[in-house]
């Protein structure tokens, strides 16, 4: 399935432009005998107590912090992680798969119904057999690893379609699952087509699909699953609000703000995306990210330093964000630092800092998916709600103020999945991440990651 050739999966290292590493797509017959794989492994491994399943799955988070150097040297090849941030992903998959080994037997305890009815009703999550994930590129091993954890430990199997720019990533994570002892089959790694990814949910042995990308992929794939009555989990793009509403240390929010924004290189879907400052603090807030904005410089992704950033992902990505960047601007927004493409092959774009976005520029409803902070000021409690809202996106938002009960106040209006006060995000494996609108449905982490495709069996004894 990794055989060499110019048709399929591709390591291109976005710091040179150069083409590392090619794998051939996965073809048909490969397709059809992991499906067959997949249901007969869910027939062996979704009968073992779950206790035993916990355990193997503990063991692939240990592998998980134990490869740790060298799943960040993998990310910053294939996507340009810096590699300290790499080292981060690699701890954090970690835990989200060990909490799951650890708290997973006790999410799934029958629970017990009251009832008027002569007999005993308890709800009973079971699995449900064979699921497909659709993974992305800015956390190949987190996003795998807060989709496969719950669901390994829950007794479903897993077909995995990773990025097409990330094959070393996807087989990295199958080696650690199977290396932990996963049995053959429970674990599947697929460089499959967009055409098989269609196979393969229409496929009546597949129960689920969950997908964790663009907005336009999750319309395709949730289309697609619904015509073929499977669930679907949902996690897609944001255009998270950040609102400050005062604060005692202006520079020191700003940096805050700034080291949110540019971390993965801008490319999260819950960073801080638009940042909503209000009038009396705004042009000190401005000042600061210019200060810091202008301070970076670019570097090696294996070799990173202080004050530096790495590449974006791809040189494609690069050049759709200076597009938008540069409408923007064309139409009177003002760049105070950055928003410099290189001239090269390769995919760095510096860190930028940009006001003056209005409704009619591209980066007022789009997603900006990458290093560039967008400031908007504004001058009363009221009008931040309303800007912090008026998004198609839901993914998370956080309101800061001095007087947390104001903050408290625009937090509990925010129409978002994720909600904080006072901090950029609570985040945690034991904490439950998603979003609403065209952010998505369905939730991940937390003991909501493990609620979802799962069986809630109801299960009555008469006396």
């Amino acid at each position: 399935m990794a055989t060499t050739t110019t048709n399929g999966y591709r390591v291109t290292n976005p710091a040179t432009g150069e083409v590392v590493e090619e794998f051939g797509f996965s073809t048909d017959a490969e397709v059809q005998e992991a499906l067959a794989k997949s249901q007969a492994a869910y027939e062996d491994w979704g009968s073992r107590t779950i206790q035993e399943r916990a355990a193997i799955v503990q063991r692939a988070a240990e592998l998980f912090e134990e490869r740790k150097e060298e799943l960040a040297r993998i990310a910053a090849t294939e996507m340009g992680k810096p590699f300290h941030e790499g080292i981060e992903e690699a701890e954090f998959s970690s835990a989200i798969v060990g909490y799951y080994a650890e708290h997973g037997p006790a999410f799934v305890a029958d629970q017990e119904v009251p009832t008027l009815a002569d007999g005993k009703a308890m709800i009973q999550r079971l699995p449900i057999g064979v699921l497909l994930g659709i993974m992305p590129w800015n956390f190949p091993y987190y996003q795998v690893a807060r989709f496969a954890g719950p669901n390994l430990v829950l007794g479903n199997t897993v077909l995995l379609k990773h990025a097409e720019s990330c094959p070393r990533s996807a087989l990295a994570i199958e080696e650690i699952f199977r290396d932990a002892g996963v049995p053959e089959g429970a674990y599947i790694n697929l460089f499959a087509t967009h055409e098989q990814i269609s196979t393969i949910i229409e496929d009546n042995r597949v129960q689920g699909v969950s997908l964790t990308g663009s907005e336009r992929a999750g319309a395709i794939i949730g289309a697609q699953a619904g015509k073929a009555l499977k669930k679907a989990v949902l996690e897609l793009g944001g255009s998270d609000p950040y609102v400050i509403l005062d604060s005692d240390d202006i520079k020191g929010a700003a940096s805050q703000a700034w080291g949110i924004r540019i971390y993965n290189t801008g490319q999260a879907c819950n960073s801080n995306k638009r940042m909503i400052v209000m009038d009396d603090i705004f042009d000190e807030f401005v000042a600061e990210l210019t200060t810091l904005a202008q301070a970076v410089s670019p570097a090696n992704p294996l070799e990173p330093g202080e004050n530096s950033y790495g590449p974006m992902s791809s040189r494609r990505a690069a050049e759709d964000l200076n597009a938008q960047v540069q409408d923007a601007v064309s139409k009177g927004a003002t760049l105070h630092a950055g928003g410099v493409l290189s001239e090269g092959g390769d995919s760095y774009y510096s860190p930028a800092v940009l006001t003056g976005v209005t409704p009619d520029m591209r980066a007022y409803q789009e997603e900006l998916f990458g290093p560039v902070a967008v400031v908007y000021k504004v001058s009363s409690d009221a009008e931040a709600l309303e800007l912090a809202n008026n998004t198609p996106y839901g993914l998370g938002g956080a309101v800061f103020a001095k007087d947390e009960a104001r903050a408290r106040k625009i937090a509990d209006k925010l129409q978002v999945g994720m909600a904080n006060v006072n901090t950029p995000a609570g985040e945690g494996a034991e904490l439950p991440f998603g979003g609403v609108k065209r952010s998505g449905f369905g939730r991940e982490l937390g003991p909501l990651g493990m609620d979802e495709f799962v069986n809630k069996r109801l299960y009555f004894v008469a006396n």
